[in-house]
């Protein structure tokens, strides 16, 4: 059973998915703020289109590679694909950690905190 998910094609395609997903959760959001975020919004529809660029290319060639420049004997080193992905995946976090904050509260979440209190 393959468990990838199927990418879209192009990465314009991508980022319009994602903002429209992300507009559609933040369509609550009163207007003066939602000026606010977003510009977060944007940046982390893009975020996301382009870890799931990575993460295809991730699949198909690994998070390592050999490398040897000049003279030296080759070694095994993180292909720079691998280090973007860490790099964009804990900045993408942050701006979802940041953009959750600023939803509404639900009632759910307001019993979960009086539990939390408890």
């Amino acid at each position: 059973m393959n468990n990838q998910k199927k990418v879209p094609a192009s990465m314009n395609e991508r980022i319009a998915k994602e903002e429209q997903r992300l507009f559609s959760v933040f369509v609550d959001i009163e207007p003066k703020r939602k000026t606010i975020i977003d510009g977060l919004l944007f940046r982390a529809a893009f975020m996301r289109a382009a870890l799931e660029g990575l993460e295809v290319e991730i699949n198909a060639n690994g998070l390592t590679e050999m490398f040897s420049q000049g003279a030296q004997e080759p070694y095994q080193r993180e292909r720079p694909a691998a280090k973007v992905y860490v790099s964009l995946n804990t900045a993408y976090q942050k701006i979802i950690q940041q953009l959750t904050g600023l939803l509404p509260k639900t009632e759910l979440s307001e019993e979960l905190d009086e539990f939390d209190r408890f």
